[in-house]
């Protein structure tokens, strides 16, 4: 392939194209870079107008990203039906509702799309009205999932988000009122500072909306962040683990209550017809092409991810096939332990057939100490206390030194 990726990273890629399962899942995510502001936990690959100066614009990455799926479509020709397609970033609602519906119908253009095809997008409440989810709606988008992190001013002050605590509140409703189905909130908890009344009134809030999914996460200080340096400064003090499981056990049993279920570890969902179909698809080992800079990529035991920089980025695409940085063919012990890791976070659990000897005498002790449950004896099911320790399971299991 023309370009400047090496031979030896384009032909695992090319190959792994050439030979995909057609009943395999395939998914797209495309990557949208920009933010308006940068938030001080955050270590995605995002940039704000003054980082990128004159180098990008959303028009440069949209033309890029039309590059990549050319060159995605026609590797896997016969043209695959995509079942999922998630907008992530970054901030993709700053690209408004015309550049995410362009960025839509580019997909279109290039892929099929399956009867039923979910299409999420995330959007920052600040940037969102209900012009904007009319026009989603309209352009064929299926799912909305909106950052909140918190309902505490004090601890999206922390975390250096820019809305104001009752914008995702209002926002949500809003995307309810113009006709989506699904809608998930983010949560954070676990800040420095915030209190088990301030996750109280974070979930309080959530359950005051329409939405019918949930994902929250453990705050964790990525190095390089603003966070991790007030951290290292003794301006702040770190996630504490003990108060860090206590506040998940607060959530989950405060959504559970609600009538809601978790379906993975960090999410959670009203009804089966609410869980994150794309996600899935990841902790499932499904095939997915990530388009757009920094986007990691996984086709029939490759993955691959790209450059980071949109500049980068846009100039590899110009120049003909590939924008990646470099890919790695999984073995035979790195799928099986990758489906390990990912099968025990998820509620339908690991089958029991796929664990060695070893991995099952390790599974019996998780079982007798109460972490996993074999329900029907053939799939391992991570217990209440078993997901506050899901780390340390999935270790054992794997026979792996802590």
């Amino acid at each position: 392939m023309r370009g400047d990726v090496p031979a030896r990273v384009t032909e695992p890629i090319v190959d792994a194209c050439s030979r995909v399962d057609p009943d395999t899942g395939f998914g797209l995510y495309l990557h949208v870079p920009f933010c308006a502001t940068r938030c001080g936990y955050c270590d995605f690959n995002t940039y704000t107008a003054g980082e990128l100066g004159s180098s990008s614009s959303p028009e440069s990455w949209l033309a890029a990203v039309g590059r990549e799926l050319d060159t995605a479509a026609a590797l896997l020709s016969p043209r695959r039906p995509v079942s999922t397609i998630f907008v992530g970033g970054g901030t993709p609602s700053l690209l408004g509702a015309d550049g995410l519906r362009r960025l839509l119908d580019a997909v279109r253009g290039r892929f099929d799309l399956a009867a039923d095809a979910e299409i999420t997008t995330e959007s920052n409440p600040e940037s969102t009205s209900p012009a904007f989810f009319d026009g989603l709606l309209e352009a064929g988008f299926t799912r909305i999932s909106l950052g909140m992190q918190s309902a505490a001013p004090h601890v999206l002050a922390t975390l250096d988000r820019t809305h104001t605590p009752g914008r995702a509140v209002a926002a949500a409703r809003e995307a309810s009122a113009a006709g989506f189905e699904h809608l998930n909130l983010d949560l954070i908890y676990g800040t420095p500072g915030e209190t088990d009344a301030d996750l109280h009134r974070s979930v309080d809030a959530v359950l005051d909306t329409p939405v019918d999914h949930v994902s929250a996460y453990a705050l964790i200080v990525e190095d390089g962040t603003a966070l991790a340096r007030r951290i290292r400064r003794g301006e702040l003090p770190a996630p504490d683990d003990d108060v860090l499981a206590d506040r998940y056990v607060l959530l989950d049993q405060r959504l559970h209550d609600a009538g809601f279920d978790w379906y993975e570890v960090s999410n959670w969902s009203r009804t089966p017809a609410g869980e994150c179909r794309h996600n899935l698809g990841y902790w499932r080992s499904d095939d997915w092409w990530g388009i757009g800079p920094g986007a990691h990529s996984h086709v029939n035991g490759v993955r691959w991810w790209n450059v980071k920089h949109p500049a980068r980025y846009a100039r590899a695409l110009e120049m003909g096939g590939l924008a990646v940085d470099d890919s790695e063919t999984l073995t035979a012990t790195d799928r099986h332990e990758e489906q390990v890791m990912l099968a025990l976070r998820c509620r339908e659990g690991l089958p029991t057939e796929v664990l060695s000897e070893g991995e099952l005498v390790a599974a019996e002790r998780a079982r007798a100490a109460g972490l996993l449950r074999d329900d029907d004896a053939e799939r391992l099911v991570l217990t209440d206390r078993g997901r506050l320790l899901a780390d340390g399971v999935i270790r054992d299991i794997l026979l792996m030194d802590g």
